[in-house]
């Protein structure tokens, strides 16, 4: 007979070392060549858009080129002749973010307004990237743009310019991907790769509503303790929620946590050397392409690059902010989106969630 878990039995079980052990397991990369062409796409778009921008002038316009950029990292693993879709349909999740947040800005929205809105939206975005099956990096690459576009006075003329900077790097990312499309391997029946799978309308509605709560709930309690950038709370949060197990959710949790500590220090000793524009031009494709080639290995190891690309690209958008208070306020606020997002993880779970950790547990005590 399957036990069941209680909520408080579930949490001590997922305190156990057997889950601390669990994330530091490295995997096998369902494909090395695929990875490195997409951190390779993401690194030469980067290298193409980032120093157009910069000399031109529109040159504050740089962070939301940086965005656009990204989506060549969706469609590894897409079968056939469907990548294309995947980017395009990527690049308008991107562009809708940046829109939808820069005008709720623009009507005068409060900052409460805006972490709701921040909320509602990762919810939506979620919704969109399960049903369309995107796959990998997945709703957090969304709502990073949707966090970029909160906060700051911009008017109607700065929002097109925002709209324009990411829709065109995304349509490069697109071009980029499309020419150099021969070189993937593409899924298919003699070789297997991740496929996202088709969920049920309910399970996607439910999951897109916890993602949603638990962002909500980071946000706002970032916002209450004063920090600067609450939506990577809720980024924190979002990662452990979208969990498919509580105990893959656990080891997100601790793998964000950890992964994000080292690479806050790792970009605080960049930043200290004062980096021109062009280092960092050079740094952010070296990361890219390097995040891309371990992150599926494990993702604590891919967060310690993923970190200091994250605080980069926001760096180059804000450059008058401090790179030491950015990377130490990453770590709190990832603290408290992650550590919320197990506690909505927990309290949402179901007899079954539960009923699968218990099963999970046993197996592990038994191997």
């Amino acid at each position: 007979m399957t036990q069941t878990l209680s909520r408080r039995a579930a949490t001590r079980h997922l305190l156990r070392p057997l889950h601390l052990r669990d994330s530091l397991t490295l995997a096998r990369q369902p494909s090395l060549r695929n990875a490195a062409l997409a951190g390779s796409q993401a690194a030469l778009t980067l290298a193409i858009t980032l120093p157009l921008v910069h000399l031109s002038p529109w040159h504050g316009l740089t962070g939301f080129a940086a965005l656009g950029a990204l989506v060549a990292l969706f469609g590894r693993f897409a079968p056939e002749g469907q990548r294309s879709r995947v980017l395009l349909q990527s690049g308008a999740l991107q562009v809708l973010a940046v829109l939808s947040m820069s005008l709720a800005v623009w009507l005068g929205l409060s900052a409460n307004g805006q972490l709701a809105l921040l909320a509602l939206t990762s919810g939506v975005l979620f919704f969109a990237t399960t049903t369309w099956r995107l796959g990998p990096p997945g709703v957090l690459i969304f709502v990073f743009a949707a966090g970029a576009a909160m906060g700051h006075p911009v008017t109607l003329p700065e929002i097109f310019g925002r709209v324009a900077a990411t829709g065109l790097v995304a349509v490069l990312a697109w071009a980029v991907c499309t020419l150099t499309e021969t070189l993937r391997h593409a899924a298919g029946p003699d070789r297997p790769l991740p496929v996202e799978p088709v969920r049920p309308l309910g399970h996607r509605l439910t999951a897109s509503a916890r993602v949603a709560l638990g962002a909500g709930i980071a946000a706002f309690a970032s916002d209450m303790a004063g920090a600067a950038h609450p939506a990577w709370a809720a980024m924190g949060a979002i990662v452990v929620i979208q969990g498919p197990f509580l105990h893959v959710s656990m080891s997100r949790a601790l793998q964000r946590m950890a992964g994000t500590v080292a690479g806050a220090l790792l970009v605080w000793l960049i930043l200290q050397a004062d980096p021109s524009f062009w280092v960092m031009i050079v740094v952010l494709a070296m990361l890219q392409i390097t995040t891309e080639l371990i992150i599926g290995t494990n993702y604590g190891l891919g967060q310690i690059l993923v970190t200091p690309m994250a605080l980069l690209m926001s760096y180059l958008a804000m450059p008058q902010a401090s790179g030491a208070a950015m990377a130490s306020e990453r770590v709190l606020d990832t603290l408290a989106g992650v550590v919320i997002g197990m506690l909505v993880a927990i309290a949402l779970s179901t007899l079954d969630d539960r009923a699968h950790l218990a099963r999970h547990h046993d197996a592990r005590m038994a191997g």
